[in-house]
């Protein structure tokens, strides 16, 4: 069906659900954080969370937007950041849109989303977590503070940036300055429903003086 005729939707009106919904179809597109943490057996934890941006550069601030499993159990991701203050905030190449989708699976517990659908990860010298070894970019993280929302609760986590990795292959040094190539690094985007989306046309404008 197409509507003729604009909508003015009451979103006190609506339950939390079709909020979301709404909002998951309306703000696009959406960038992954494919957030890694540990777990206290040292096995790691890997889930994807697209309430997500940067706020601030100084302090580099990453927020995401972390709800419960249900109404009495934290997820994971939030329970290891908590517990042991660091996580590696991975950013997906689209070409690897069914690891990111397949790690969004509730597992068993103590199973891990990297055994299970065999990602692969690469250490790095100085960093307490590994990243993704096939994302180009990834951001070794602290945990910094908290917002809780609603009566769920969703809390907005802020995560200060500690160190960054990006692939050699998407970086080039221009005027002093490092200039990342959009198009080589073609980040994974989430849209609504099960639609994912990859970096597509780019619209380039200089901004005025």
């Amino acid at each position: 069906m197409v509507w003729r005729n604009p909508l003015d939707i009451q979103f006190n009106e609506k339950t939390p659900n079709e909020r979301y919904h709404l909002l998951v179809q309306s703000v696009l597109p959406r960038p992954i954080a494919w957030i890694l943490t540990a777990e206290d057996s040292g096995e790691v934890n890997l889930a994807p969370y697209s309430f997500f941006a940067p706020v601030c550069s100084a302090p580099p601030t990453l927020i995401v937007s972390i709800g419960k499993k249900s109404a009495d159990t934290e997820k994971d991701s939030y329970r290891n950041l908590c517990r042991s203050g660091w996580c590696v905030v991975n950013i997906a190449n689209a070409e690897q849109v069914d690891a990111v989708n397949m790690s969004s699976a509730t597992l068993a517990a103590g199973v891990s989303e990297t055994q299970a659908f065999d990602i692969a990860l690469e250490p790095l010298a100085e960093w307490p977590l590994p990243k993704v070894a096939s994302a180009p970019i990834a951001f070794l993280c602290r945990y910094q503070q908290e917002v809780a929302l609603g009566a769920g609760p969703q809390r907005v986590v802020f995560l200060e940036i500690e160190r960054m990795f990006i692939d050699e292959g998407v970086v080039q040094e221009v005027d002093g300055r490092l200039q990342l190539n959009s198009q080589l690094i073609n980040p994974l985007a989430r849209l609504g429903g099960s639609e994912y989306a990859s970096l597509g046309e780019r619209i380039v404008r200089k901004r005025p003086e």
